[in-house]
């Protein structure tokens, strides 16, 4: 008498795990969780950059004399600004991520600082230019905005997910409520959100 598996019992099993592996992968949906750990490095790269600044305009623009800012929306990608109705353009310069005043983060010149650049290099959207962010316009990029008077400014980003996109309820950081600006469907942070 030979012990082992029939080939009916076999297939039983291969089924059943096939319709657990399909249950669990809907569960956990792993597109979405790529989309969040996207969000989540968006809005700890602003976080890192808004830090930054204000180090930068607390001790460079303080020691030097105060460089001008001129009005302008900059990006890493794209040439349409954020916001409402994207009316605006977006400037984008070749040496991009550049920290010496001249990369995407236009004006801020990190090497200014008395201890040393806070940042080696400028952050870069982790999607950076695709079509996965919603908002307007509904591509994933960064964005810095002044209005030309010096210190005031906010940075921009897309969210690509649905758990911390506007309408996400208690997680959404993109509302004006949750971040404090005025684009609706763009996080923002800095020193000057209502422009």
């Amino acid at each position: 008498m030979q012990k082992g598996f029939t080939l009916i019992e076999l297939l039983v099993v291969i089924a059943i795990l096939s319709v657990l592996a399909v249950a669990v992968v809907l569960v956990i949906n792993p597109v979405q969780l790529i989309k969040e750990s996207r969000d989540v490095t968006r809005i700890s790269d602003l976080g890192i950059l808004n830090n930054a600044i204000g180090l930068y305009l607390a001790d460079a623009a303080v020691t030097s004399s105060a460089p001008t800012w001129n009005a302008i929306v900059t990006c890493t990608s794209g040439t349409t600004a954020p916001g409402s109705g994207s009316t605006g353009s977006c400037t984008t310069y070749d040496t991009i991520y550049t920290t010496t005043g001249t990369g995407w983060v236009y004006g801020v010149d990190f090497s200014l600082v008395r201890s040393g650049s806070p940042i080696g290099s400028l952050p870069s959207d982790p999607n950076n230019g695709s079509s996965n962010c919603a908002g307007t316009p509904a591509v994933c990029f960064y964005s810095f905005k002044t209005d030309g008077v010096f210190g005031r400014y906010k940075l921009m980003a897309n969210m690509e997910s649905t758990k911390y996109g506007n309408g996400a309820g208690v997680t959404d950081v993109e509302g004006n409520s949750k971040d404090g600006g005025n684009v609706d469907t763009w996080f923002e942070v800095g020193s000057y959100l209502s422009m």
